[in-house]
């Protein structure tokens, strides 16, 4: 059996898919990106390749996420999209008649509107940290809260202190004064909930068409008070992926194997062996023309693997020699 790998590097945690043919996933993995995408990229492949059989075929790999293209350069990736279309594609796979995407991640937030399948209108929030997941981290902290369970505390209560939540800032300033005001809790972190909502909703779901089916995925969804405000302030049922984590990755699995099965040729996968290898990275200033464009490159066990970064394609390079090829080519 062939198989898809798909690979979305986020700027909190790095995410692996290995789905088959027959687009089952056979594992997932989900990493903390900690600075180091292509450290966690490693990790990631590591882990596969010690549950996998060793002769696994992989067929095809698709790269998303803002880590995307130094990961795509790295691993040999046959695809590289932007994170709207790998989580709209991965959403359609869950729901053929999905109309909206909520996602919120570590970092930023994004929201997709779809009609017959097709990407209508979609819109992404990166300036502030309400709403997203590294705030609910924080509170969880703050709160000597475990994350897992910070949900699950905002329905222990049917009560929501109002907290001003269009700021991350002011957010947090505002729970402090209702906690040193006595109010318990599950009340506080309900209310905190609720006031994420409200930011998603009047800051990245502003002036959109957002209708049901809606589909609710990253990592905070995994946050069942988030959910349960989410239904309460839409009115309507909000479905959350079994693989809600990892749908990045999954949706780039799939426009791998699309990609491959419409222009079928060898993948530039450079290897599971990928996991073992040195790398560095390394840049310099173009200045043959006025755009003085910054050439980035990546060096693999010491030989420039890749160089990409410039308007043109003068120092564009991509060695696609996979890590199994240059084994036998230095064992000769």
């Amino acid at each position: 059996m062939e198989y898809y790998l798909g690979i979305d590097v986020g700027s909190v945690s790095t995410n692996l898919v290995l789905m088959s043919e027959d687009e089952e996933v056979r594992q997932d993995v989900y990493l903390r990106t900690a600075g180091q995408p292509l450290r966690a990229v490693q990790q990631g492949l590591l882990e596969i390749a010690q549950q996998q059989d060793d002769d696994l075929q992989i067929s095809g790999v698709g790269t998303t996420g803002s880590g995307r293209e130094i990961a795509g350069v790295f691993v040999g990736a046959d695809v590289i999209k932007n994170e709207i279309t790998a989580h709209a594609i991965g959403a359609i796979k869950l729901i053929p008649d999905v109309r909206t995407v909520l996602e919120i991640g570590g970092q930023d937030s994004k929201i997709i509107i779809l009609n017959d399948g097709v990407v209508v209108d979609f819109a992404m929030n990166t300036v502030c940290a309400a709403g997203t997941g590294s705030f609910l981290d924080r509170q969880a902290s703050r709160l000597g809260v475990d994350i897992e369970d910070f949900g699950r505390l905002a329905l222990q209560t049917d009560n929501s202190v109002r907290i001003a939540g269009r700021c991350a800032v002011f957010a947090e300033s505002d729970m402090i004064h209702k906690q040193q005001i006595g109010h318990s809790n599950p009340a506080i972190v309900k209310g905190c909930c609720d006031a994420l909502v409200r930011n998603y909703l009047n800051n990245v779901g502003k002036g959109k068409d957002i209708r049901p089916p809606i589909v609710f995925q990253g990592g905070v969804a995994c946050n069942e008070g988030m959910i349960a405000a989410f239904e309460e302030e839409l009115g309507c049922e909000v479905f959350v992926p079994e693989y809600n984590k990892v749908m990045g990755a999954i949706g780039s699995a799939l426009l791998a194997k699309e990609d491959m099965q419409h222009e079928p040729r060898p993948t530039s996968f450079r290897g599971f062996g990928l996991h073992s290898m040195d790398y560095n990275t390394d840049n310099f200033e173009c200045e043959d023309c006025p755009n003085r464009c910054e050439i980035l490159e990546i060096y693999i066990d010491g030989d420039l693997a890749a160089r990409w970064g410039g308007r043109c394609d003068r120092w564009d390079r991509t060695d696609t020699v996979s890590v199994e090829e240059k084994a036998v080519g230095a064992d000769n």
